[in-house]
C-alpha cells in the first residue's frame, strides 16, 4: 500500500470512530460536559437550573447525574435574545 493511500485510510477510520463516539454521547451529557456546553463554570448554577426544572436530567445512580442535550438546547433557545431590526 502506498503512503498516501495508507494515510487516507487512517483518516477515514478516525472520522468513523469519532462519528460513532459522538453519536453515543450526544443525547446524555455528564455534569462537566453540560457545563462546558452551556459555558458555565459553577456546579451550583447547573444544580440551580436542574432544581428549577429548566433542564431535563436523569439520575441512574445516587451520585451520577446525566443531562439531556435536547433540553440544554431548548434552554438556550428559550433564553436567546432577538436582535433589534432597523
Amino acid at each position: 500500500m502506498q503512503e498516501d493511500a495508507f494515510y487516507a485510510l487512517v483518516e477515514k477510520v478516525v472520522e468513523r470512530v469519532d462519528g460513532s463516539r459522538k453519536a453515543e454521547t450526544s443525547k446524555w451529557l455528564d455534569g462537566e460536559e453540560a457545563m462546558k456546553y452551556l459555558r458555565i463554570k459553577s456546579k451550583s448554577t447547573l444544580q440551580k437550573l436542574r432544581d428549577e426544572g429548566k433542564i431535563k436530567f436523569s439520575q441512574p445512580q445516587k451520585k451520577h447525574i446525566l443531562y439531556d442535550s435536547d433540553s440544554l438546547n431548548t434552554y438556550l433557545e428559550n433564553n436567546a435574545q432577538v436582535p433589534f431590526e432597523l
